[in-house]
């Protein structure tokens, strides 16, 4: 998403490029990463963000989709030491080959103008990887980023997905007229630093967020009514979760902690347990 008045941003890639420069002077002082860090950039685009940071890094990887623009980055830092420009699918490729293709290793940290389309996509992703970042600062819809951000009250699945696995908070917002072509929706800059472990301790992660999944069914609906219908279980059965588990039923999914959820992951665990005796 970042850009230059040469190439055309393509919609089939969902490209709108950052082109404000002191948006990208922010995101570039925001990426605060070590000597000893590999830095990996997600969609350079027409490498303005790339330039910044590769003023300091000492092995950047950018990862770009588009053919042209890949081409174009190459030669562009085809006698840089340090930068690596790789064509490739982010979310088709493996860390672990991003970071070998760039001679990078350990630790890393994500940079990045996302695309608005599979933005959540992505970070999903690094956040779920064997091998995870530091860190990651990137752009993403504004939307996104404040359900990324959310507190009890506001949360959403996203929400407790994204904080099980790291700390979230907006640095900044940034207006269409950041971008070229402007979107039709505003832009946040969204730092991420990754937990070294989920914030709540659960014996079985996926199974959790299996769990919270179910509770935002009907995220309208009292939490009594959501969990039974993401569960398929008779709202009674539910209700007696909520109970066991020390949590309202009449609230709304969105109200609940990740502490909460612990708390009725382990007693829908333990119904589980209760009914195969």
């Amino acid at each position: 998403m970042s850009g230059t008045t040469r190439a055309r941003p393509r919609k089939s890639l969902g490209q709108h490029w950052l082109t404000d420069r002191d948006a990208l002077r922010r995101i570039a002082a925001a990426a605060d990463f070590r000597p000893a860090d590999t830095v990996i950039e997600v969609g350079p685009g027409t490498g303005l963000l790339t330039q910044l940071l590769a003023q300091r890094a000492t092995n950047l990887i950018a990862v770009e989709v588009d053919h042209a623009l890949a081409e174009q980055l190459r030669r562009r830092y085809a006698e840089t030491p340090g930068v690596t420009v790789i064509e490739a699918d982010v979310l088709e490729t493996p860390v672990e080959e991003i970071l070998n293709a760039g001679r990078g290793g350990l630790p890393y940290v994500v940079a990045g103008n996302l695309p608005y389309m599979i933005g959540t996509a992505i970070v999903r992703k690094f956040l779920r990887a064997a091998v995870r970042p530091r860190w990651l600062v990137v752009t993403l819809q504004l939307e996104v980023a404040e359900r990324m951000t959310a507190v009890p009250g506001r949360m959403s699945y996203l929400s407790a997905e994204t904080q099980l696995f790291a700390e979230a908070r907006i640095l900044f917002r940034l207006p269409p007229g950041a971008f070229q072509p402007p979107p039709k929706v505003r832009s946040a800059v969204v730092r991420l630093d990754v937990r070294d472990s989920p914030d709540v301790e659960v014996d079985d992660v996926d199974a959790f967020l299996s769990l919270v999944q179910a509770g935002f069914a009907a995220p309208r609906k009292r939490l009594r009514n959501s969990l039974a219908i993401g569960l398929r279980l008779p709202a009674a059965i539910a209700e007696r979760i909520l109970a066991v588990a020390g949590v309202d039923p009449a609230l709304r999914p969105a109200a609940l902690s990740l502490e909460d959820w612990r708390k009725v992951y382990f007693a829908h665990r333990r119904r589980g347990r209760e009914g195969a005796e």
